[in-house]
């Protein structure tokens, strides 16, 4: 899927985005360098939650609000965490939803176009 097409149905139906389709897209269009990043309270080292890396910062690089942010990380998002509010697991995704883009930072450049 080209990053045109990802974005075309993310924004009209962001439910049937596929985790796998979004690292894809990542994949195929940028470089990724593991980068320390803060998500509210939580510190993730690089090279510590890299999916969560990658999708944050292509959020910001495609200026993606933070409902579709989410919606990036598929059915780890849809199921596992909006069907379970008080589960304790996908503490990356759970922050971003309290703390949102202003609770996210990195220390360097994770993502670069190709």
């Amino acid at each position: 899927m080209t990053l045109n097409a990802f974005l075309i149905k993310l924004n009209e139906t962001p439910e049937t985005i596929a985790f796998t389709d979004t690292m894809a897209v990542i994949e195929v269009n940028y470089d990724f360098t593991p980068t320390q990043f803060n998500n509210g309270l939580c510190l993730n080292k690089a090279d510590e939650n890299n999916g969560s890396c990658k999708i944050f910062a292509f959020g910001q690089l495609n200026n993606l609000s933070e409902q579709q942010t989410l919606a990036c990380f598929g059915t780890y998002y849809w199921n596992d965490v909006l069907k379970t509010p008080q589960g304790s697991d996908h503490q990356n995704i759970r922050n971003f939803m309290v703390s949102g883009w202003q609770g996210i930072t990195f220390k360097g450049i994770a993502l670069t176009l190709k």
